[in-house]
């Protein structure tokens, strides 16, 4: 396996803002030091993006296959033959459908190891529905084609990494969603993704109530002290330094999160809203606990900004670097664990 990572990059949906974004990355040469980039789409369709951005001297080379993926060069794999009509700024059953036609193509040389690790553009999660796409967003996507019976959406920065309980679900199914065993998985993945992907040797957790002011001893509402409280106590005994629950508003209004390695919310909202808030533009959503690694840029389509040469590149290339540094770690970790001497050694620099 060559040192540079190739990484694939699937482009979202046709009509939003994922090839310019893409574009904008891999317009910078600085970024062939670390990867070999595939992109999965058309090149037709990155012409018609790469006009938006007036980058007019920027070029895909198109190959077959990952395999023949040529190093310091931008690489584009044609996914399809026919036109497609491009709207830019609109929801489209074909800006949903050459977005799966993209991911699936990439999540098939991913499974078969031709390339090392994936990075998703922005897709409609309504318009991509179909018989082979019934999930509610890449996530639940890249877990069943991984064969995994548990993930967990995982937004990373420099500054806060949070966890979620649950996903794209409804808020009236996000109670009854919640058990103490799926708090435990999902709090036993989060710990193994930072200790072997972001090398945190005894990471701190901490466990977000359900409830304002998480519950006030039952007085507001008993999932704390029913489910939350007693999954906390058994993640311990499985060596997750798991602490809470903590009152969701305080917690980030005070500065409290900086205390801890990460934050498992209980749903979609509670976790991303402060995320965003705190790292929009260098966030990124990993997908911790699958056998191969996948990172996104933590925003959608934008529809309202696409074509416009607005959009900001920033978190699709802290994205791409996320992926190519866990690919690394992953990496180095597998090395060490065949020589448990300097494994032991790193152990001790690390403490």
């Amino acid at each position: 396996m060559s040192d540079k990572p190739k990484i694939g990059i699937s482009i979202g949906d046709i009509n939003g803002i994922g090839l310019e974004i893409i574009i904008k990355t891999l317009s910078d040469s600085r970024i062939y030091d670390y990867c070999t980039p595939i992109v999965y789409g058309h090149t037709k369709v990155a012409s018609f993006h790469r006009k938006a951005t007036h980058l007019n001297e920027f070029n895909f080379t198109v190959v077959d296959s990952a395999l023949d993926a040529q190093s310091r060069k931008p690489n584009m794999i044609n996914c399809w033959e026919e036109d497609v009509r491009i709207e830019m700024g609109q929801s489209t059953k074909d800006g949903g459908k050459y977005a799966f036609t993209s991911l699936q193509r990439a999540t098939d040389d991913l499974l078969s190891g031709h390339i090392d690790g994936l990075v998703t553009a922005p897709i409609n999660k309504d318009n991509i529905q179909s018989e082979d796409f019934a999930f509610p967003g890449h996530t639940e996507y890249l877990q069943h084609r991984d064969s995994k019976d548990e993930s967990l959406m995982f937004l990373v920065s420099d500054s806060l990494r949070v966890g979620v309980v649950t996903g794209h679900i409804p808020v009236t199914k996000i109670a009854q969603s919640i058990t103490t065993e799926k708090i435990v998985k999902k709090l036993q993945v989060m710990n193994a993704s930072l200790k072997d992907d972001f090398w945190i040797r005894k990471p701190k957790i901490a466990v977000l109530g359900l409830n304002p002011h998480a519950g006030d001893n039952g007085l507001i509402g008993t999932e704390e002290q029913e489910t939350i409280i007693p999954a906390i106590e058994e993640a311990r005994t499985h060596d997750v330094l798991a602490f809470g629950p903590y009152a969701a508003d305080g917690f980030f209004a005070n500065g409290t999160y900086l205390q801890f390695d990460a934050v498992l919310a209980m749903y979609h909202d509670q976790g991303l809203i402060p995320f965003k808030q705190i790292a929009f533009e260098t966030g990124v959503n990993y997908t911790a606990g699958l056998s191969f690694v996948r990172t996104s840029p933590d925003h959608g389509t934008a529809y309202d900004i696409a074509g416009k040469n607005m959009a900001s590149e920033v978190s699709f290339r802290e994205a791409l670097f996320t992926a190519i540094h866990v690919i690394k770690h992953r990496r180095e970790t597998a090395e060490l664990n065949e020589n448990p001497l300097l494994f032991s050694k790193l152990s001790r620099d690390r403490d």
